[in-house]
Parts: structure tokens; C-alpha cells; sequence
């Protein structure tokens, strides 16, 4: 009986899906797992603003979206120009009816280098797409989550292992990811007493994407002013490590965007109501 009425109360709260009437805004959603997690949100009942530098890639998720029953609107644009960062927000909370209540700050890429090769614009770069411009989106929606209505509201932070343990080769990117844990939990103690907002960190090991893909597949990013980013491992150096690559990962495998995706779901979820400021690992068990 007891199974029953806790199935009754779970399907009488989650019917319209566990983010039923939410309004989220997720960065770099047009592809890998930030796509993954829009439809994933749209699935749950969210109200999605897919958003991504690469319009054709954008509007294709929020088509796919809406196609198959859900709602989302795609706002293309370069998260490192403030002003796009304010239209952004605008046209989210035009979607939503003048609400927004989740931000997942997902955007972002790799620019690797040793430490006394790398470049000031390496460094830079990565800073500002990592830290600076998830700070100026928070700070944009301010007036959206410092709101008394009752309703839930979160913002979720992408980390990954490099910014917990580091890793070589990636000085700005793990000080970028590093920082914005410390983000979450700002966020966190400035915004929870008054307003219940709950902000998290989300750490990703090895996830199968564009980032973690061999070199050699030719995935680039190019930045606002033309450079052009190859993306990946080189496959000399995945070849190197062998059979033993997933050696320290417990589950002796790398993570699909699917699943990294679900965590990102389930932290933004009910089911995550009383976890607050802290980094959720998601790495299969590997700890370094």
C-alpha cells in the first residue's frame, strides 16, 4: 500500500514531467551534451532556450524540439559579447512569460598548451568563455531568480575533473573550471536565504564528445575573431595509453553525453530540492 501511495503522489507531482512550467536557459545546447540536456529537459516539462554560437546547429535542436511535442526557441549568439549575454536573457524571459528558472552554464571548448608555450589569447579566451561569461548571464538574470514565488530555481555550473584534480596541458582550462565551482557556491549562500535558489556544480570525467574525440577527426571551434581550435586528443596519445585507457574509471568506460546529460537533468530536478553548492561528480568512479 505504502508503494502505491508513494507511486499515486510521484505521478500526481511529476505529471507534466519533473520540470513541468520551467523556463531554461542552457548554453552551448547545440550539440554533444548540452543538446542531450535540452531535449531532456524538454521531455520533463521545460520551456527550453537552446543556446549556441553556431545558429544552424541551435535551431535545428529547438526544431527537433518542438517536433516532437516540446517547446523551445533557439538564441543564437556568441556568449562572449555582453550584449548578446542581455538579449539572451530578454528573449528567454519573453518565452517564459516574464520567468526564468534554470540556467546551465555549458559552454565551452579546450584550447590547450604547456604552460610556457601557451599564448595570452589561449588564456584569455578560455577564461572568459568559462568564467566571465557565465558570471555576466547570472548576473543578467538576476531579476528572474531574486524573485519570492515560490517556485523552484537553479543554476548549474559545468565543471569537469580537470578544474578538481588538473590535468596536464590545461593551465587555463583548469583554473577556469576550478573557479567556477567557487561560482556555484557564491551563488548558492548569496541567493538561497532569500529566495531559495540552489546552484550546483556538475564535474564530468570522460565524456565521449567533440573534446574527447582523436584530433585527427578534424572538430574545430573558431573563435570570434577567425582563429580556428582543433578540438581533441591526438590519436598518438590515446594509442599510447592502449586497453588501459579506462584503466582507473571503475566502469572501464567513458560516459556518453546521454548520461552526462541526465545528471545535469537530475541535479536541476525536485529530486535534488535539498542539495545545494556542491560539485556532483560524474566520472564513472575515476577520481583523479
Amino acid at each position: 500500500m505504502a508503494e502505491k501511495r508513494i507511486a499515486q503522489i510521484a505521478g500526481h507531482l511529476f505529471a507534466k514531467g519533473m520540470l513541468g512550467g520551467q523556463v531554461a536557459i542552457i548554453t552551448g545546447s547545440g550539440q554533444g551534451i548540452g543538446a542531450e540536456a535540452a531535449q531532456l529537459f524538454a521531455h520533463e516539462g521545460a520551456k527550453v532556450v537552446v543556446q549556441d554560437i553556431d545558429a544552424a546547429k541551435a535551431n535545428a535542436v529547438a526544431q527537433a524540439i518542438n517536433d516532437a511535442g516540446g517547446q523551445a526557441i533557439a538564441v543564437p549568439g556568441d556568449m562572449l559579447n555582453a550584449q548578446y549575454i542581455d538579449e539572451l536573457v530578454k528573449k528567454a524571459a519573453e518565452f517564459g512569460g516574464g520567468k526564468i528558472h534554470i540556467i546551465v552554464n555549458n559552454a565551452g571548448f579546450t584550447w590547450d598548451g604547456v604552460i610556457h608555450k601557451m599564448t595570452d589569447k589561449q588564456w584569455d579566451t578560455i577564461i572568459a568563455l568559462h568564467n566571465t561569461a557565465p558570471f555576466k548571464l547570472v548576473r543578467a538574470a538576476a531579476p528572474y531568480f531574486r524573485v519570492k514565488d515560490g517556485e523552484p530555481r537553479n543554476i548549474i555550473n559545468i565543471s569537469s575533473t580537470s578544474g578538481i584534480n588538473g590535468n596536464a596541458g590545461q593551465a587555463n582550462y583548469g583554473l577556469a573550471k576550478a573557479g567556477v565551482t567557487g561560482l556555484s557556491k557564491v551563488i548558492a549562500k548569496e541567493w538561497g536565504p532569500s529566495f531559495g535558489v540552489r546552484a550546483n556544480t556538475v564535474a564530468f570525467g570522460h565524456i565521449l564528445t567533440r573534446l574527447t574525440a582523436a584530433k585527427e577527426e578534424g572538430a574545430f571551434v573558431t573563435t570570434p575573431d577567425g582563429n580556428q581550435v582543433a578540438l581533441g586528443i591526438p590519436r598518438a596519445q590515446k594509442e599510447a595509453a592502449g586497453s588501459n585507457s579506462y584503466a582507473d574509471i571503475p566502469l572501464r568506460r567513458p560516459g556518453t553525453a546521454t548520461e552526462a546529460a541526465s545528471a545535469i537533468l537530475a541535479v536541476a530536478s525536485p529530486l535534488f530540492s535539498y542539495v545545494n553548492g556542491q560539485t556532483i561528480m560524474v566520472t564513472g568512479g575515476r577520481n583523479m
